[in-house]
C-alpha cells in the first residue's frame, strides 16, 4: 500500500513539474468618469483588442472612484490605467519609473463646460460673472481634471475666491454623467462637466435642452492619458512597455475609437503634464 501511495505521489509531482507556469495577466483600469455600463462596454472591448495585440491575457477591472484607480495603480493591482490629467499625475508620482504613454488626439485642447439649469436665468457668456454667486454648484469627482481641477482654477482666477466662498452650496457628483443629471433636474443650479460627455449625450438626444444649457467653456488644456507602471518589463518581458504603447497608438478601429470618443491616439510623456501639475499645486489639490 505504501508503495502505491509513493508511486501516486511521484506521478502527481511529475505532472505538476511538466505543467507550464501560470501566465501573467495584464490588468488595467480606468477612472469612473461616466456611467458604469458605458465604461464596461468600452473597456472590455479595449481589453479584447489589447489581448490580441500583445498576445497575453488582458483583464479590465472597474473601480468605484478616481482615488481607487490611483490606489490600484500604486499597489500593482493594475499595470495600466486610463487616467485624467490630474489622476495620472497623482498615480505616476506614487510608482517609480511609471510613464504616460498615449493620449487621445482630442486630449490636447480639452475643455470643461459650465452648465446651468433654466431656473437660474443664466445665459451663455464670455466670462464667469458675479451672477454665479450664491448659487448651488456641483463639480464631478474631487480628483477630476475636467470636472474639478480646471473649473476650480478658472473660478478662482475670475472671481478671486474659493468656490466655497462663491456658492451657497458646493457638491461633488462623482462623475460627469451624474453632474449632467443633477443640473438638468435642478438639484444643483450650476455644474462643471467634461465637454466630450456633454457633446456625446447631446448628439444621442439624451439632454433636455429646455432645462439645461452651456453658459461658459474653459480655454483648452491637456487631459486624459494611458499610464503604465515602471516595472512591467520585468514582469512581462523586455520591451513590453514599448509594445503596449505601439498597440495603443495603432488603435484605428472606428468602433473602438468612437467608444471614447477619440479620433486616434498619439505619444505623450510625463513632462507634458508638468503645467497641469503646477496648476493643481496652485490651488492646493496636490503638494
Amino acid at each position: 500500500m505504501q508503495t502505491l501511495r509513493s508511486l501516486a505521489t511521484a506521478i502527481v509531482l511529475t505532472l505538476l513539474m511538466t505543467l507550464p507556469a501560470q501566465a501573467e495577466v495584464f490588468v488595467f483600469t480606468a477612472i469612473p468618469d461616466q456611467d458604469e455600463s458605458e465604461l464596461e462596454e468600452r473597456f472590455n472591448a479595449i481589453g479584447a483588442y489589447l489581448e490580441e495585440a500583445l498576445d497575453v491575457e488582458v483583464r479590465y477591472v472597474p473601480v468605484k472612484s478616481y482615488a481607487a484607480a490611483v490606489t490600484a495603480f500604486r499597489n500593482n493591482q493594475v499595470q495600466l490605467a486610463w487616467f485624467g490629467g490630474l489622476s495620472g499625475v497623482q498615480a505616476r508620482a506614487r510608482v517609480p519609473d511609471s510613464q504616460a504613454l498615449a493620449r487621445g488626439v482630442e486630449d490636447e485642447g480639452f475643455r470643461s463646460y459650465f452648465i446651468a439649469h433654466e431656473s437660474t436665468g443664466l445665459s451663455p457668456s464670455d466670462t464667469l460673472g458675479p451672477a454665479l454667486r450664491d448659487r448651488t454648484f456641483t463639480f464631478g469627482s474631487k480628483s477630476s481634471t475636467s470636472g474639478r481641477l480646471m473649473p476650480e482654477y478658472h473660478l478662482r482666477d475670475q472671481l478671486g475666491e474659493a468656490p466655497e466662498e462663491t456658492f451657497e452650496r458646493v457638491g461633488y457628483s462623482g462623475n460627469h454623467s451624474r453632474t449632467l443629471r443633477l443640473v438638468e433636474s435642478g438639484s444643483y443650479e450650476v455644474g462643471a462637466i467634461n465637454f466630450a460627455v456633454w457633446e456625446r449625450e447631446l448628439a444621442d438626444g439624451n439632454i433636455d435642452t429646455d432645462s439645461v444649457q452651456v453658459i461658459w467653456e474653459t480655454p483648452g488644456y491637456l487631459n486624459y492619458q494611458w499610464s503604465i507602471r515602471g516595472d512591467v518589463d520585468e514582469r512581462f518581458g523586455e520591451g513590453f512597455t514599448d509594445r503596449v504603447q505601439d498597440a495603443l497608438l495603432a488603435m484605428d478601429d472606428p468602433e473602438l475609437l468612437e467608444r471614447f470618443p477619440r479620433s486616434g491616439f498619439v505619444p505623450v510623456s510625463n513632462d507634458d503634464y508638468a503645467g497641469l501639475k503646477e496648476t493643481a499645486q496652485t490651488i492646493g489639490l496636490i503638494d
